[in-house]
Protein backbone atom coordinates (compact mmCIF):
# COMPACT_ATOMS: atom_id res chain seq x y z
CA UNK A 1 0.00 0.00 0.00
CA UNK A 2 1.30 3.44 -0.93
CA UNK A 3 1.99 5.75 2.01
CA UNK A 4 -0.29 8.78 2.16
CA UNK A 5 0.47 12.28 3.41
CA UNK A 6 -1.60 15.44 3.67
CA UNK A 7 -0.05 18.91 3.87
CA UNK A 8 -2.58 21.26 5.46
CA UNK A 9 -1.72 24.90 4.78
CA UNK A 10 -3.00 27.38 7.35
CA UNK A 11 -1.27 30.72 7.02
CA UNK A 12 -4.24 33.03 6.65
CA UNK A 13 -4.59 36.27 8.58
CA UNK A 14 -8.37 36.49 8.33
CA UNK A 15 -8.53 40.05 7.02
CA UNK A 16 -11.76 39.45 5.07
CA UNK A 17 -13.24 37.73 8.12
CA UNK A 18 -12.85 40.89 10.17
CA UNK A 19 -11.88 38.84 13.22
CA UNK A 20 -9.11 39.46 15.71
CA UNK A 21 -7.72 35.95 15.29
CA UNK A 22 -6.81 34.14 12.05
CA UNK A 23 -9.79 32.43 10.42
CA UNK A 24 -8.32 28.92 10.78
CA UNK A 25 -8.56 29.28 14.58
CA UNK A 26 -12.15 30.54 14.73
CA UNK A 27 -14.64 28.44 16.72
CA UNK A 28 -16.76 26.09 14.62
CA UNK A 29 -19.27 23.56 15.89
CA UNK A 30 -17.53 22.57 19.12
CA UNK A 31 -13.91 23.01 18.07
CA UNK A 32 -12.16 25.21 15.51
CA UNK A 33 -12.10 25.46 11.72
CA UNK A 34 -8.62 23.95 11.50
CA UNK A 35 -9.41 21.08 13.86
CA UNK A 36 -12.37 20.10 11.70
CA UNK A 37 -10.08 20.11 8.65
CA UNK A 38 -7.47 17.86 10.24
CA UNK A 39 -10.17 15.56 11.61
CA UNK A 40 -11.69 15.16 8.14
CA UNK A 41 -8.49 13.55 6.84
CA UNK A 42 -7.98 11.45 9.96
CA UNK A 43 -11.53 10.09 9.83
CA UNK A 44 -11.27 9.41 6.08
CA UNK A 45 -8.13 7.31 6.59
CA UNK A 46 -6.27 7.28 9.90
CA UNK A 47 -3.08 6.13 8.13
CA UNK A 48 -2.76 9.51 6.35
CA UNK A 49 0.17 11.36 7.93
CA UNK A 50 -0.87 14.91 8.67
CA UNK A 51 1.57 17.79 8.19
CA UNK A 52 0.25 21.13 9.41
CA UNK A 53 2.04 24.20 8.04
CA UNK A 54 1.64 27.19 10.35
CA UNK A 55 3.42 30.55 10.65
CA UNK A 56 5.98 30.31 13.44
CA UNK A 57 4.29 33.09 15.40
CA UNK A 58 1.00 31.13 15.48
CA UNK A 59 2.34 27.82 16.71
CA UNK A 60 2.16 28.51 20.46
CA UNK A 61 -1.41 29.72 20.01
CA UNK A 62 -2.24 26.48 18.19
CA UNK A 63 -0.70 24.38 20.99
CA UNK A 64 -2.83 26.20 23.54
CA UNK A 65 -5.96 25.65 21.43
CA UNK A 66 -5.19 21.93 21.23
CA UNK A 67 -4.97 21.82 25.02
CA UNK A 68 -8.16 23.85 25.43
CA UNK A 69 -10.19 21.65 23.08
CA UNK A 70 -8.37 18.43 24.01
CA UNK A 71 -7.44 17.95 20.39
CA UNK A 72 -5.10 14.96 20.25
CA UNK A 73 -5.16 13.79 16.62
CA UNK A 74 -1.56 13.02 15.58
CA UNK A 75 0.01 15.66 13.34
CA UNK A 76 3.37 17.30 12.73
CA UNK A 77 3.67 21.10 12.73
CA UNK A 78 6.02 22.74 10.21
CA UNK A 79 6.83 26.44 9.97
CA UNK A 80 5.32 28.29 7.03
CA UNK A 81 7.20 30.37 4.48
CA UNK A 82 6.87 33.79 2.90
CA UNK A 83 4.12 32.59 0.52
CA UNK A 84 1.90 29.54 0.17
CA UNK A 85 4.42 28.19 -2.35
CA UNK A 86 7.22 28.34 0.20
CA UNK A 87 4.98 26.87 2.91
CA UNK A 88 4.20 23.82 0.77
CA UNK A 89 7.93 23.52 0.02
CA UNK A 90 8.59 23.31 3.76
CA UNK A 91 5.92 20.65 4.22
CA UNK A 92 7.25 18.57 1.34
CA UNK A 93 10.56 18.13 3.16
CA UNK A 94 8.79 15.61 5.40
CA UNK A 95 7.30 13.65 2.49
CA UNK A 96 9.34 10.79 0.98
CA UNK A 97 9.50 9.65 -2.63
CA UNK A 98 7.03 7.03 -3.86
CA UNK A 99 4.18 8.28 -1.70
CA UNK A 100 0.91 10.08 -2.37
CA UNK A 101 0.59 13.61 -1.01
CA UNK A 102 -2.47 15.81 -0.76
CA UNK A 103 -2.29 19.57 -0.29
CA UNK A 104 -5.38 21.06 1.31
CA UNK A 105 -6.53 24.47 2.52
CA UNK A 106 -6.76 24.56 6.30
CA UNK A 107 -9.96 26.58 6.00
CA UNK A 108 -11.87 23.95 3.99
CA UNK A 109 -13.20 22.00 6.99
CA UNK A 110 -16.19 20.36 5.27
CA UNK A 111 -14.31 18.17 2.80
CA UNK A 112 -15.94 14.74 2.84
CA UNK A 113 -14.40 11.34 3.43
CA UNK A 114 -15.53 10.35 -0.06
CA UNK A 115 -13.77 13.25 -1.79
CA UNK A 116 -10.54 12.65 0.12
CA UNK A 117 -10.48 8.92 -0.62
CA UNK A 118 -11.49 9.37 -4.27
CA UNK A 119 -8.73 11.93 -4.79
CA UNK A 120 -6.09 9.60 -3.37
CA UNK A 121 -7.41 6.66 -5.41
CA UNK A 122 -7.38 8.65 -8.65
CA UNK A 123 -3.88 9.99 -7.96
CA UNK A 124 -2.65 6.41 -7.70
CA UNK A 125 -3.64 5.95 -11.36
CA UNK A 126 -3.40 9.43 -12.87
CA UNK A 127 -0.41 10.72 -10.83
CA UNK A 128 -1.96 14.16 -10.25
CA UNK A 129 -5.60 15.17 -9.64
CA UNK A 130 -7.64 18.12 -8.44
CA UNK A 131 -11.35 18.59 -7.62
CA UNK A 132 -13.47 21.27 -9.26
CA UNK A 133 -17.13 22.22 -9.47
CA UNK A 134 -19.15 23.90 -12.24
CA UNK A 135 -19.86 27.62 -12.16
CA UNK A 136 -23.57 28.24 -11.59
CA UNK A 137 -23.67 32.04 -11.58
CA UNK A 138 -23.62 34.17 -14.72
CA UNK A 139 -20.07 35.27 -15.55
CA UNK A 140 -18.99 38.49 -17.22
CA UNK A 141 -15.46 39.42 -18.30
CA UNK A 142 -14.47 43.01 -17.49
CA UNK A 143 -12.81 44.67 -20.49
CA UNK A 144 -12.46 48.06 -18.79
CA UNK A 145 -13.93 49.92 -15.85
CA UNK A 146 -17.22 50.49 -17.68
CA UNK A 147 -17.32 47.68 -20.23
CA UNK A 148 -17.84 43.95 -19.88
CA UNK A 149 -19.31 41.04 -21.78
CA UNK A 150 -20.88 37.74 -20.85
CA UNK A 151 -18.83 34.53 -21.13
CA UNK A 152 -19.87 30.91 -21.45
CA UNK A 153 -19.87 29.64 -17.88
CA UNK A 154 -19.90 26.00 -19.03
CA UNK A 155 -16.25 26.46 -20.00
CA UNK A 156 -15.19 27.35 -16.45
CA UNK A 157 -14.75 25.46 -13.18
CA UNK A 158 -14.12 26.52 -9.57
CA UNK A 159 -11.00 24.73 -8.34
CA UNK A 160 -10.87 23.19 -4.86
CA UNK A 161 -8.55 21.17 -2.67
CA UNK A 162 -7.37 18.56 -1.79
CA UNK A 163 -5.09 18.36 -4.80
CA UNK A 164 -3.29 15.01 -4.72
CA UNK A 165 -0.05 13.99 -6.44
CA UNK A 166 2.58 11.32 -6.61
CA UNK A 167 5.07 12.81 -4.20
CA UNK A 168 8.02 12.68 -6.60
CA UNK A 169 6.05 14.80 -9.08
CA UNK A 170 5.14 17.48 -6.56
CA UNK A 171 8.62 17.55 -5.02
CA UNK A 172 10.19 18.01 -8.46
CA UNK A 173 7.70 20.76 -9.36
CA UNK A 174 8.52 22.66 -6.19
CA UNK A 175 12.19 22.79 -7.08
CA UNK A 176 11.49 25.54 -9.60
CA UNK A 177 11.68 29.21 -8.71
CA UNK A 178 8.64 30.95 -7.27
CA UNK A 179 6.28 32.81 -9.58
CA UNK A 180 3.32 35.03 -8.69
CA UNK A 181 1.30 32.97 -11.17
CA UNK A 182 1.39 30.02 -8.74
CA UNK A 183 -2.07 30.15 -7.17
CA UNK A 184 -2.26 26.47 -6.23
CA UNK A 185 -0.34 23.22 -6.60
CA UNK A 186 -1.82 22.41 -10.01
CA UNK A 187 -0.39 25.66 -11.39
CA UNK A 188 3.04 24.74 -9.98
CA UNK A 189 2.99 21.26 -11.56
CA UNK A 190 1.72 22.57 -14.90
CA UNK A 191 4.43 25.25 -15.00
CA UNK A 192 7.06 22.55 -14.50
CA UNK A 193 5.61 20.59 -17.44
CA UNK A 194 5.97 17.27 -15.65
CA UNK A 195 2.58 15.73 -16.31
CA UNK A 196 -1.04 16.43 -17.11
CA UNK A 197 -3.20 17.04 -14.06
CA UNK A 198 -6.55 15.21 -14.10
CA UNK A 199 -9.69 17.07 -13.03
CA UNK A 200 -12.21 15.24 -10.85
CA UNK A 201 -15.64 16.15 -9.53
CA UNK A 202 -15.54 18.31 -6.41
CA UNK A 203 -18.24 19.13 -3.88
CA UNK A 204 -20.33 22.27 -3.52
CA UNK A 205 -20.19 21.82 0.26
CA UNK A 206 -16.38 21.86 0.24
CA UNK A 207 -16.37 25.61 0.88
CA UNK A 208 -13.42 27.79 1.82
CA UNK A 209 -14.03 29.83 4.97
CA UNK A 210 -13.03 33.40 4.14
CA UNK A 211 -15.95 35.58 5.27
CA UNK A 212 -18.43 35.61 8.18
CA UNK A 213 -21.15 34.31 5.84
CA UNK A 214 -18.99 31.25 5.06
CA UNK A 215 -18.77 30.49 8.77
CA UNK A 216 -22.55 30.66 9.10
CA UNK A 217 -22.97 28.31 6.11
CA UNK A 218 -20.40 25.86 7.52
CA UNK A 219 -22.18 25.79 10.89
CA UNK A 220 -25.50 25.13 9.17
CA UNK A 221 -24.04 22.29 7.10
CA UNK A 222 -22.48 20.68 10.16
CA UNK A 223 -25.88 20.92 11.84
CA UNK A 224 -27.31 18.90 8.97
CA UNK A 225 -29.25 21.67 7.23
Amino acid sequence: MTDKYAIITAGGKGLRMGAEIPKQFLPLYGSTVLMHTLAAFFHADSSIRLILVLPENQQDYWKNLCLEYRFTLPHTVVSGGETRFHSVQNGLRLVPENALVAVHDGVRPLVSNELILNAFDLAETHQAVYPAVPVTDTLRECLSENESHIVDRSRFRLVQTPQVFRSEILKEAYQQSYSESFTDDVSVVEAAGICRVQMMEGEKSNIKITTPVDLIIATALLNGY
